[in-house]
């Protein structure tokens, strides 16, 4: 035991922070063209990133390095975690210079490790996802198998592998043999051999970088990193080409917040415990894993002039199961919340109801909205009144300092930030709008 835990206290952190985020938007958008860093996206109140390192520290890892492609992901980032001094880690960014050789996070990451002197083990990682998983378990199964890289990988059905998910075949012991890139159903049901599941790559590396710092001067994966290096779609299928050992090792979760239903299903399961590493970073909850700032219990609404603490008691207010609350958050009679995240300085007016939903920090939410299955962004306002209720649901989307007018019935629809919707607006699901004249024309209830 004493010689894992010190391997596991020799493993650095690589966290690769690249993209524009563009399947996340209005997620990944402070205001119109202005872009938000997916590692700095609000999750629970807290940065996504600070969430992992976080994690990843509370796991032996107490040195990380980003790899990050553009200023805003790089200086987001760095705004957030700074040096590391405030989360007891040390933090360091790659040189704005390494972004005009950036083919892709395959070669970022070998550039970084090369760039480091990283001649150790690293836990390569992706900034945009969070991930239950035991590390000293992964060590273990890394050195006893003596891969080059071991994949991290979790299982999801045949129907939602099928066209979306890339795949991989294994031998009985765990070495990796194939990659199968997005496969029709009929193929990854032959993949599955009748089972119901099948792994698919998680992102997660644990990576042997003197090793792979061999490789990356051989003239093939030095040729390959000069057109475009992917960990997915290029070195990983490489490596097994050649030969070279690469192993897989399940792990508990995955989640993926690239998308705004991803997030919001990923928010209900580590709200409702489904990533017990997480839960360990916040205070212990009331019953029903119910976090609640003590500002906002002591908050008053005007139309009371009660407490949230007295409306909960006197049973005017229903809170739970799973609920995160923020600071001075001001509560009305007859809310009711569940499954679903709430940020400081929010405002929920009489008789809302937010199920599965995140509302970020300054967000209100008027009389009567049903607010369920949607994102609301930092200072959005949905308006709702007795003879006008707004309904969202569908794993809608409204961005930063956006505005709902009261009436409206949005079902699977993006708002980009600052933009105001009609009152009584109707949308179809996968409805979008990006500016202002994307409103005309739409149907009205």
């Amino acid at each position: 035991m004493e010689w894992l835990e010190g391997t596991v206290n020799q493993v650095v952190g690589i966290g690769l922070a690249g993209g524009q985020g563009m399947r996340a938007r209005p997620l990944t958008l402070e205001a119109f063209g202005y872009l938000r860093s997916k590692a700095t996206i609000s999750f629970a109140g807290r940065a996504l990133v600070e969430w992992q390192v976080a994690g990843f520290r509370d796991q032996g890892i107490d040195t990380f390095y980003v790899v990050a492609n553009g200023r805003e992901n790089r200086y987001q980032v760095k705004d957030v975690l700074g040096h590391g001094e405030d989360l007891r880690v040390r933090v360091r960014y790659s040189r704005p210079r390494m972004d005009q050789h950036n083919t892709g996070s395959g070669e970022a990451t070998i550039s970084a490790i090369a760039h480091w002197d990283l001649d150790g083990l690293a836990l390569v990682f992706p900034t945009d996802s969070l991930f239950e998983f035991d590390l000293a378990e992964l060590v273990r199964h890394h050195r006893a198998g003596g891969a080059v890289v071991t994949v991290a990988t979790v299982e999801r059905s045949v129907a939602e592998v099928a066209g979306k998910y890339g795949t991989l075949v294994t031998d009985q012991d765990g070495w990796i043999r194939e990659f199968v890139e997005k496969p029709p159903l009929e193929k990854v049901r032959r993949l599955a051999r009748g089972a119901d599941r099948v792994p698919i790559n998680a992102g997660l590396y644990l990576v042997d970088c003197a090793r792979l710092r061999q490789l990356a001067a051989t003239p093939q994966l030095a040729a390959l990193a000069g057109r475009q290096l992917d960990w997915g779609q290029n070195l990983l299928p490489w490596l097994v080409a050649a030969g070279h050992p690469v192993r897989q090792v399940p792990i508990g979760k995955a989640g993926d917040l690239g998308n705004p239903r991803d997030y919001l299903v990923t928010l209900a399961d580590v709200l409702g415990g489904g990533y017990p590493h997480l839960l360990k970073q916040m205070d212990p909850p009331y019953a029903g894993n119910i976090w609640i700032h003590e500002s906002s219990l002591r908050q008053r609404d005007p139309l009371t002039g009660m407490t949230l603490s007295a409306k909960l008691t006197a049973g005017l207010v229903r809170i739970g199961p799973n609920v995160h609350i923020g600071r001075d958050v001001e509560i009305g009679p007859g809310v009711v919340v569940s499954d679903a995240s709430i940020g400081d300085g929010v405002d929920l007016h009489p008789h809302c109801r937010v199920r599965r939903a995140a509302c970020l920090d300054g967000a209100v939410i008027g009389w009567g909205a049903q607010v369920t299955d949607t994102h609301v962004g930092v200072m959005a306002r949905v308006e709702s009144a007795p003879a006008a209720v707004t309904v969202l649901n569908g794993y809608s989307a409204i961005g930063n300092e956006a505005t709902v007018r009261a009436g409206c019935r949005l079902a699977g629809t993006v708002v980009y930030p600052r933009l105001t919707v009609p009152a009584a607006t109707v949308t179809p699901v996968g409805t979008t709008f990006v500016v202002a004249t994307d409103f005309i024309g739409e149907a009205s209830a």
